[in-house]
């Protein structure tokens, strides 16, 4: 065999292996694509898992925290470090907070746990978990003994919930929208979610108040997931808490 002969031999096994390189390569990168897409999949199902859990042991906290206290705390504000925060000259005694509807959860009054570096608790993406309370009866909720003092057939939360921020207002719900039954609940926690939206995403993401947005009122939004809206949003029914208080020998 001549040189040149052994030469060309070599170039095409060559050119072959690399084809072969190419074509294994491609594969690999298909397979590998179909596993991690459920892989994303299944960690996105175990942080709202996660969540959802952390959100159910926080109304347990607030029920526990209203049992005790005779009221339900305010929500923290972004300078707070995670402690309930008041109004100027607002204290337990009036129940005047700084932020009724756009604050977060208070994590450090409450004592929840996992929180970030300043103290505010998080969700399962690690970011802040988000408090509302009514205000509702000149701040009867988070008044000490305010709810107490006033007739439960008078006790009006006021916090909606909506299934679309469609038609919504500052004070209501689209018709046939409402979540919560009339007239309201006292109490809404939401996770931002994966996408950490906090209002911008889409409009009803964006119905979600926050500090950091000029959106500052009583009604929110909460539906399941969509490509536009990840929000995890439960709130407590004002009658498992008058039980719950009832039953403590909070409320007559």
């Amino acid at each position: 065999m001549t040189r040149a002969h052994k030469t060309n031999l070599k170039k095409k096994s060559s050119g072959f292996t690399l084809v072969e390189t190419a074509i294994v390569l491609m594969i690999v990168g298909i397979l590998l694509g179909g596993i991690l897409v459920p892989l994303s999949a299944q960690m996105d199902q175990r942080n709202i898992t996660d969540t959802n859990r952390t959100l159910s042991e926080i109304k347990e906290a607030l029920i526990g925290y209203a049992i005790v206290y005779g009221r339900l705390p305010c929500p923290a504000s972004s300078t707070s470090n995670g402690t309930e925060s008041f109004a100027t000259g607002g204290n337990a005694s009036n129940g005047n907070c700084s932020n009724f509807y756009n604050g977060f959860l208070p994590a450090a009054t409450l004592g929840i746990t996992p929180v970030d570096s300043q103290g505010y608790a998080i969700d399962a993406w690690n970011n802040r978990i988000h408090y509302a309370v009514t205000s509702a009866n000149a701040n009867a909720f988070t008044m000490t003994n305010g709810m107490s003092t006033t007739t439960l057939s008078v006790l009006a939360p006021n916090l909606l919930v909506c299934s679309t921020a469609t038609g919504i207002s500052a004070t209501s719900c689209a018709a046939g929208a409402a979540l919560t039954s009339s007239p309201g609940v006292p109490v809404v926690i939401y996770s931002t979610g994966k996408n950490g939206g906090s209002g911008g995403t889409s409009a009803d993401e964006a119905a979600n108040p926050n500090p950091n947005s000029a959106n500052n009122d009583r009604v929110f939004v909460s539906h399941p997931f969509a490509p536009t809206f990840d929000d995890l949003v439960v709130w407590v029914s004002p009658n498992i808490l008058y039980n719950r208080m009832v039953a403590a020998g909070k409320l007559p």
